[in-house]
Protein backbone atom coordinates (compact mmCIF):
# COMPACT_ATOMS: atom_id res chain seq x y z
CA UNK A 1 0.00 0.00 0.00
CA UNK A 2 0.86 3.46 -0.86
CA UNK A 3 -0.03 6.36 0.38
CA UNK A 4 -0.81 9.48 -0.73
CA UNK A 5 1.86 11.83 -0.75
CA UNK A 6 1.99 15.54 -1.41
CA UNK A 7 4.65 16.38 -4.08
CA UNK A 8 7.37 17.48 -1.60
CA UNK A 9 6.83 14.25 0.23
CA UNK A 10 7.16 12.33 -2.84
CA UNK A 11 10.48 14.01 -3.49
CA UNK A 12 11.40 13.18 -0.15
CA UNK A 13 10.59 9.95 -0.01
CA UNK A 14 12.73 9.54 -3.11
CA UNK A 15 15.79 11.30 -1.38
CA UNK A 16 15.49 8.76 1.60
CA UNK A 17 15.45 5.55 -0.85
CA UNK A 18 18.76 7.25 -2.70
CA UNK A 19 20.76 8.49 0.67
CA UNK A 20 20.32 5.49 2.34
CA UNK A 21 21.43 3.12 -0.75
CA UNK A 22 24.25 5.71 -0.87
CA UNK A 23 24.74 4.79 3.24
CA UNK A 24 24.39 1.43 2.27
CA UNK A 25 26.88 0.95 -0.48
CA UNK A 26 29.67 3.57 0.35
CA UNK A 27 29.91 1.22 3.68
CA UNK A 28 29.09 4.85 5.71
CA UNK A 29 26.26 3.61 7.30
CA UNK A 30 23.57 1.01 7.74
CA UNK A 31 21.18 3.57 5.27
CA UNK A 32 18.36 3.52 8.05
CA UNK A 33 18.99 7.03 9.35
CA UNK A 34 20.62 9.63 7.24
CA UNK A 35 18.15 9.27 4.26
CA UNK A 36 15.35 9.88 7.14
CA UNK A 37 16.86 12.83 8.06
CA UNK A 38 17.57 14.20 4.48
CA UNK A 39 13.69 13.39 3.63
CA UNK A 40 12.20 15.08 6.93
CA UNK A 41 14.84 18.22 6.07
CA UNK A 42 12.50 18.45 3.04
CA UNK A 43 9.45 17.54 4.12
CA UNK A 44 9.21 18.13 7.96
CA UNK A 45 5.62 16.10 7.88
CA UNK A 46 6.93 13.30 6.10
CA UNK A 47 6.42 10.62 9.02
CA UNK A 48 2.80 11.93 9.26
CA UNK A 49 2.03 11.51 5.47
CA UNK A 50 3.51 7.99 5.60
CA UNK A 51 1.61 6.86 8.12
CA UNK A 52 -1.76 7.91 7.07
CA UNK A 53 -4.54 4.86 6.47
CA UNK A 54 -1.82 2.75 8.20
CA UNK A 55 -2.58 0.38 11.31
CA UNK A 56 0.79 1.80 13.76
CA UNK A 57 1.38 -0.17 17.59
CA UNK A 58 4.36 1.95 19.07
CA UNK A 59 6.48 0.62 21.62
CA UNK A 60 7.92 2.79 23.90
CA UNK A 61 9.80 2.07 27.09
CA UNK A 62 13.74 2.56 28.84
CA UNK A 63 13.94 -1.30 28.39
CA UNK A 64 12.56 -4.09 26.26
CA UNK A 65 11.89 -1.95 23.32
CA UNK A 66 13.38 -3.96 20.45
CA UNK A 67 12.38 -7.00 22.16
CA UNK A 68 8.87 -6.30 22.79
CA UNK A 69 8.82 -4.69 19.43
CA UNK A 70 10.03 -8.02 17.90
CA UNK A 71 7.18 -9.93 19.68
CA UNK A 72 4.52 -7.62 18.30
CA UNK A 73 5.79 -8.23 14.65
CA UNK A 74 5.64 -11.96 14.86
CA UNK A 75 2.83 -12.39 16.77
CA UNK A 76 1.06 -9.78 14.21
CA UNK A 77 2.41 -12.96 11.54
CA UNK A 78 2.90 -11.81 7.86
CA UNK A 79 4.14 -9.25 6.72
CA UNK A 80 4.68 -5.88 8.90
CA UNK A 81 6.47 -2.74 8.61
CA UNK A 82 8.84 -2.53 11.21
CA UNK A 83 12.22 -1.03 12.40
CA UNK A 84 14.04 -4.00 13.12
CA UNK A 85 17.27 -2.32 13.21
CA UNK A 86 16.35 -0.22 16.14
CA UNK A 87 16.68 3.17 14.65
CA UNK A 88 14.46 4.70 17.27
CA UNK A 89 13.79 8.32 16.51
CA UNK A 90 11.81 10.10 13.49
CA UNK A 91 14.26 9.62 11.04
CA UNK A 92 14.68 5.64 11.55
CA UNK A 93 10.56 5.76 11.60
CA UNK A 94 10.71 7.73 8.01
CA UNK A 95 13.49 5.12 6.61
CA UNK A 96 11.01 1.62 7.88
CA UNK A 97 7.63 3.60 6.14
CA UNK A 98 9.66 4.26 3.19
CA UNK A 99 11.63 0.92 2.86
CA UNK A 100 8.22 -1.13 3.47
CA UNK A 101 4.49 -0.77 2.01
CA UNK A 102 2.74 -2.85 4.26
CA UNK A 103 0.08 -1.26 6.21
CA UNK A 104 0.31 -2.84 9.62
CA UNK A 105 2.99 -0.80 11.61
CA UNK A 106 5.08 -2.10 14.50
CA UNK A 107 7.56 0.53 15.57
CA UNK A 108 10.53 0.58 18.44
CA UNK A 109 10.17 4.51 19.95
CA UNK A 110 12.70 6.14 21.74
CA UNK A 111 11.08 7.64 25.22
CA UNK A 112 12.03 11.32 24.32
CA UNK A 113 10.23 10.70 21.22
CA UNK A 114 6.92 9.13 21.58
CA UNK A 115 5.27 12.10 22.01
CA UNK A 116 6.10 13.39 18.82
CA UNK A 117 5.81 10.15 17.16
CA UNK A 118 2.34 9.63 18.30
CA UNK A 119 0.82 12.81 17.27
CA UNK A 120 2.24 12.32 13.60
CA UNK A 121 1.45 8.93 13.33
CA UNK A 122 -1.96 8.05 15.26
CA UNK A 123 -1.15 5.06 16.19
CA UNK A 124 -4.32 2.57 16.77
CA UNK A 125 -2.25 1.14 20.13
CA UNK A 126 0.54 2.55 22.12
CA UNK A 127 2.65 0.20 24.36
CA UNK A 128 4.62 1.85 27.29
CA UNK A 129 6.46 -0.62 28.81
CA UNK A 130 8.92 0.94 31.90
CA UNK A 131 10.17 4.23 32.85
CA UNK A 132 13.71 4.46 34.52
CA UNK A 133 17.33 6.10 34.29
CA UNK A 134 19.62 5.06 31.31
CA UNK A 135 22.38 6.01 33.08
CA UNK A 136 23.68 8.09 36.16
CA UNK A 137 24.37 11.72 32.87
CA UNK A 138 20.23 10.80 32.39
CA UNK A 139 19.10 10.39 35.83
CA UNK A 140 16.53 13.19 35.90
CA UNK A 141 15.14 12.50 32.80
CA UNK A 142 12.41 9.33 34.32
CA UNK A 143 9.99 11.96 35.83
CA UNK A 144 10.50 14.37 33.18
CA UNK A 145 9.53 11.67 30.35
CA UNK A 146 6.49 10.76 32.72
CA UNK A 147 4.89 14.34 32.43
CA UNK A 148 5.35 14.69 28.91
CA UNK A 149 4.03 11.04 28.19
CA UNK A 150 1.01 12.41 30.49
CA UNK A 151 0.57 15.48 28.82
CA UNK A 152 0.42 13.99 25.30
CA UNK A 153 -2.27 11.15 26.38
CA UNK A 154 -4.19 13.82 28.19
CA UNK A 155 -4.59 15.94 24.97
CA UNK A 156 -7.81 15.35 23.26
CA UNK A 157 -6.38 14.84 19.80
CA UNK A 158 -4.62 11.89 20.30
CA UNK A 159 -7.20 9.98 22.89
CA UNK A 160 -8.59 7.39 20.54
CA UNK A 161 -5.96 5.78 21.22
CA UNK A 162 -5.32 2.61 23.40
CA UNK A 163 -2.56 2.58 25.78
CA UNK A 164 -1.38 -1.02 26.67
CA UNK A 165 0.60 -0.18 30.09
CA UNK A 166 2.98 -1.67 33.18
CA UNK A 167 0.49 -1.24 36.13
CA UNK A 168 3.61 -2.26 38.28
CA UNK A 169 5.71 0.90 36.66
CA UNK A 170 4.47 3.82 38.98
CA UNK A 171 5.52 6.16 36.40
CA UNK A 172 3.77 4.90 33.65
CA UNK A 173 0.48 4.23 35.68
CA UNK A 174 0.73 8.31 36.08
CA UNK A 175 1.69 9.32 32.33
CA UNK A 176 -1.08 6.26 31.08
CA UNK A 177 -3.97 7.67 33.50
CA UNK A 178 -4.45 10.41 31.40
CA UNK A 179 -5.72 8.38 28.86
CA UNK A 180 -9.38 7.34 28.33
CA UNK A 181 -8.76 3.76 26.70
CA UNK A 182 -6.01 1.52 29.19
CA UNK A 183 -5.61 -1.73 29.10
CA UNK A 184 -3.52 -2.31 32.56
CA UNK A 185 -1.17 -5.50 32.59
CA UNK A 186 0.50 -6.76 35.75
CA UNK A 187 3.46 -8.11 34.79
CA UNK A 188 7.00 -8.81 36.69
CA UNK A 189 8.46 -5.67 37.41
CA UNK A 190 11.48 -6.52 39.56
CA UNK A 191 13.04 -2.53 39.38
CA UNK A 192 11.60 -0.37 41.00
CA UNK A 193 14.39 1.77 42.07
CA UNK A 194 13.50 5.20 40.07
CA UNK A 195 9.97 5.15 41.30
CA UNK A 196 10.71 5.88 45.44
CA UNK A 197 8.21 9.05 45.26
CA UNK A 198 5.09 10.03 43.87
CA UNK A 199 5.01 11.36 40.75
CA UNK A 200 1.81 13.08 41.50
CA UNK A 201 2.29 14.87 44.93
CA UNK A 202 5.52 13.45 45.43
CA UNK A 203 5.74 11.40 48.57
CA UNK A 204 7.63 8.64 49.11
CA UNK A 205 5.51 5.63 47.59
CA UNK A 206 4.95 2.91 49.44
CA UNK A 207 5.92 -0.84 48.36
CA UNK A 208 4.74 -4.19 49.29
CA UNK A 209 4.19 -7.48 47.95
CA UNK A 210 2.68 -7.18 44.62
CA UNK A 211 1.19 -3.72 44.82
CA UNK A 212 1.97 0.07 45.75
CA UNK A 213 0.61 3.50 46.60
CA UNK A 214 0.46 6.75 48.36
CA UNK A 215 -1.34 8.60 50.71
CA UNK A 216 -2.57 10.96 48.64
CA UNK A 217 -4.56 8.25 47.03
CA UNK A 218 -2.45 6.89 43.99
CA UNK A 219 -1.98 3.61 43.50
CA UNK A 220 -1.62 0.67 41.35
CA UNK A 221 -4.86 0.39 39.18
CA UNK A 222 -7.23 -2.38 40.49
CA UNK A 223 -8.65 -3.25 37.39
CA UNK A 224 -6.33 -4.94 34.94
CA UNK A 225 -6.51 -6.74 31.92
CA UNK A 226 -3.61 -8.99 31.81
CA UNK A 227 -1.94 -11.22 34.35
CA UNK A 228 1.02 -13.23 34.82
CA UNK A 229 0.53 -14.77 38.06
CA UNK A 230 0.01 -18.64 36.97
CA UNK A 231 0.21 -18.10 33.45
CA UNK A 232 -0.65 -15.71 31.35
CA UNK A 233 -4.18 -14.50 31.19
CA UNK A 234 -5.18 -11.81 28.47
CA UNK A 235 -9.11 -10.32 28.87
CA UNK A 236 -9.97 -13.60 30.81
CA UNK A 237 -8.33 -15.97 28.26
CA UNK A 238 -6.00 -18.41 29.62
CA UNK A 239 -2.65 -18.12 26.79
CA UNK A 240 0.08 -20.66 26.62
CA UNK A 241 3.45 -19.07 27.38
CA UNK A 242 6.23 -21.10 26.58
CA UNK A 243 9.30 -18.59 25.42
CA UNK A 244 12.36 -19.49 23.89
CA UNK A 245 14.10 -16.67 25.29
CA UNK A 246 15.06 -16.39 29.29
CA UNK A 247 13.94 -14.42 31.73
CA UNK A 248 10.18 -13.15 33.53
CA UNK A 249 11.23 -9.76 32.01
CA UNK A 250 11.05 -11.39 28.06
CA UNK A 251 7.39 -13.18 29.88
CA UNK A 252 6.06 -9.80 30.67
CA UNK A 253 7.28 -8.39 27.28
CA UNK A 254 5.46 -11.15 25.78
CA UNK A 255 2.21 -10.45 27.77
CA UNK A 256 2.07 -6.90 26.72
CA UNK A 257 2.61 -7.51 23.07
CA UNK A 258 -0.20 -10.36 23.21
CA UNK A 259 -2.25 -7.74 24.67
CA UNK A 260 -2.08 -4.77 22.08
CA UNK A 261 -2.32 -7.47 19.69
CA UNK A 262 -5.45 -8.15 21.03
CA UNK A 263 -6.42 -4.56 20.54
CA UNK A 264 -5.93 -4.79 16.73
CA UNK A 265 -8.18 -7.97 16.62
CA UNK A 266 -5.63 -10.51 16.56
CA UNK A 267 -5.88 -13.50 19.01
CA UNK A 268 -3.90 -14.23 21.87
CA UNK A 269 -3.03 -17.65 21.62
CA UNK A 270 -2.31 -17.24 17.92
CA UNK A 271 0.12 -14.34 18.62
CA UNK A 272 1.83 -16.16 21.47
CA UNK A 273 2.30 -19.55 19.14
CA UNK A 274 4.13 -16.79 17.02
CA UNK A 275 6.05 -15.09 19.89
CA UNK A 276 6.98 -18.62 21.47
CA UNK A 277 9.23 -19.76 18.50
CA UNK A 278 11.11 -16.23 18.71
CA UNK A 279 14.76 -17.95 19.89
CA UNK A 280 16.19 -14.57 19.76
CA UNK A 281 16.12 -10.19 18.88
CA UNK A 282 19.03 -8.21 17.03
CA UNK A 283 21.53 -10.47 18.42
CA UNK A 284 20.06 -10.84 22.36
CA UNK A 285 19.67 -13.86 23.95
CA UNK A 286 21.13 -16.00 21.22
CA UNK A 287 24.05 -18.32 21.57
CA UNK A 288 27.03 -17.47 19.80
CA UNK A 289 30.89 -18.74 19.10
CA UNK A 290 34.14 -16.39 18.96
CA UNK A 291 36.93 -19.04 18.18
CA UNK A 292 36.69 -21.91 20.83
CA UNK A 293 34.31 -19.44 23.03
CA UNK A 294 30.34 -20.28 23.11
CA UNK A 295 28.42 -17.68 24.76
CA UNK A 296 24.88 -16.61 25.17
CA UNK A 297 24.64 -13.08 24.25
CA UNK A 298 22.63 -10.28 26.30
CA UNK A 299 22.18 -6.29 26.31
CA UNK A 300 22.29 -5.18 29.85
CA UNK A 301 22.66 -1.14 29.53
CA UNK A 302 21.11 0.46 32.77
CA UNK A 303 21.03 -0.46 36.29
CA UNK A 304 17.27 -1.89 35.50
CA UNK A 305 18.78 -4.16 32.71
CA UNK A 306 21.20 -5.43 34.23
CA UNK A 307 19.00 -6.64 37.22
CA UNK A 308 16.94 -8.32 34.45
CA UNK A 309 19.53 -10.15 33.34
CA UNK A 310 21.30 -11.04 36.27
CA UNK A 311 18.34 -13.10 37.79
CA UNK A 312 18.88 -15.19 34.18
CA UNK A 313 22.25 -16.69 35.29
CA UNK A 314 22.01 -20.24 36.58
CA UNK A 315 22.43 -19.89 40.52
CA UNK A 316 25.59 -23.20 40.45
CA UNK A 317 28.85 -21.51 40.74
CA UNK A 318 30.07 -21.07 36.89
CA UNK A 319 32.04 -18.37 35.10
CA UNK A 320 30.30 -14.78 33.73
CA UNK A 321 31.72 -12.49 31.09
CA UNK A 322 30.72 -8.49 31.58
CA UNK A 323 31.44 -6.20 29.18
CA UNK A 324 31.48 -2.68 29.59
CA UNK A 325 32.27 0.72 28.02
CA UNK A 326 31.77 4.51 28.01
CA UNK A 327 31.27 5.69 24.88
CA UNK A 328 28.49 7.97 23.67
CA UNK A 329 25.59 5.55 23.30
CA UNK A 330 27.10 3.98 26.85
CA UNK A 331 26.78 7.01 28.79
CA UNK A 332 30.39 8.49 29.54
CA UNK A 333 29.71 8.08 33.55
CA UNK A 334 30.16 4.30 34.47
CA UNK A 335 29.06 5.00 37.81
CA UNK A 336 25.59 3.72 37.22
CA UNK A 337 27.43 0.10 38.19
CA UNK A 338 26.95 0.98 41.74
CA UNK A 339 23.19 0.99 41.40
CA UNK A 340 23.23 -2.38 39.63
CA UNK A 341 22.76 -5.56 42.08
CA UNK A 342 25.51 -7.41 41.19
CA UNK A 343 25.91 -9.09 44.79
CA UNK A 344 23.69 -11.82 42.88
CA UNK A 345 27.01 -13.39 41.71
CA UNK A 346 28.78 -14.16 44.92
CA UNK A 347 30.01 -17.70 44.00
CA UNK A 348 30.50 -17.09 40.49
CA UNK A 349 34.00 -15.89 38.80
CA UNK A 350 33.38 -12.55 36.63
CA UNK A 351 35.74 -11.94 33.86
CA UNK A 352 35.55 -8.03 33.25
CA UNK A 353 35.90 -6.87 30.16
CA UNK A 354 35.56 -3.78 27.74
CA UNK A 355 37.30 -0.16 27.93
CA UNK A 356 36.22 0.05 31.20
CA UNK A 357 36.91 -3.25 32.50
CA UNK A 358 38.66 -1.83 35.54
CA UNK A 359 35.31 0.51 36.63
CA UNK A 360 33.44 -2.76 36.77
CA UNK A 361 36.45 -4.42 38.52
CA UNK A 362 35.98 -2.08 41.46
CA UNK A 363 32.30 -2.42 41.75
CA UNK A 364 32.80 -6.27 41.70
CA UNK A 365 35.13 -5.75 44.90
CA UNK A 366 33.01 -3.95 46.64
CA UNK A 367 30.14 -6.45 46.04
CA UNK A 368 32.42 -9.26 47.15
CA UNK A 369 32.10 -10.81 44.26
CA UNK A 370 35.14 -13.37 42.87
CA UNK A 371 36.53 -11.09 39.40
CA UNK A 372 39.76 -11.37 37.03
CA UNK A 373 40.33 -7.91 34.72
CA UNK A 374 40.82 -9.17 31.56
CA UNK A 375 42.83 -7.30 29.33
CA UNK A 376 43.51 -9.14 26.16
CA UNK A 377 40.16 -11.41 25.08
CA UNK A 378 42.07 -14.43 23.91
CA UNK A 379 43.07 -15.36 27.17
CA UNK A 380 39.49 -16.05 28.44
CA UNK A 381 39.62 -19.61 29.63
CA UNK A 382 37.28 -22.17 27.10
CA UNK A 383 34.41 -23.32 29.05
CA UNK A 384 32.68 -26.95 28.38
CA UNK A 385 29.14 -24.78 28.04
CA UNK A 386 28.31 -21.55 26.71
CA UNK A 387 28.35 -19.03 29.48
CA UNK A 388 26.76 -15.67 29.99
CA UNK A 389 27.86 -12.89 28.49
CA UNK A 390 26.43 -9.44 29.43
CA UNK A 391 27.19 -6.26 27.68
CA UNK A 392 26.16 -2.75 27.14
CA UNK A 393 25.68 -0.97 24.28
CA UNK A 394 28.63 -0.61 21.95
CA UNK A 395 30.55 -3.64 24.01
CA UNK A 396 27.37 -5.50 22.77
CA UNK A 397 27.81 -4.30 19.34
CA UNK A 398 31.09 -5.74 19.36
CA UNK A 399 30.79 -8.89 21.12
CA UNK A 400 28.19 -9.56 18.57
CA UNK A 401 30.21 -8.31 15.25
CA UNK A 402 33.00 -10.64 15.96
CA UNK A 403 31.13 -13.72 16.74
CA UNK A 404 28.79 -16.16 14.59
CA UNK A 405 25.78 -17.79 16.35
CA UNK A 406 26.04 -21.45 17.04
Amino acid sequence: MTPSLSPRARVARMAVLVVNWLSRVSGRGSGTVAGGRVGLAICPDLLAQLATSRLVILVSGTNGKTTTSAMTTAGWGGDVTTNATGANMAAGHVAALVGSQHPRVVLEVDEAWLPDVIRATKPAVVVLLNLSRDQLDRASEVRQLAERWHRCLSDQQVNRLVVVANANDPMVVFAASAAPLVRWCDVPTPWLGDATSCPRCTRPLVHEANTWGCGCGFSKPSTVTTTLDDGLEVAGVPVHLALSMPGAFNEANAAMAVTALNEVGISANDAVTRINALSGVAGRYTFRRWGDHRFRLSLAKNPAGFAAILSTVDPEPGDVWIAINANIADGRDPSWLYDVPFESLRGHRVYCLGDRRLDLATRLEYANVDFLVVDDPSSLPVATEPVALMANYTAFSDWLAKSAPC
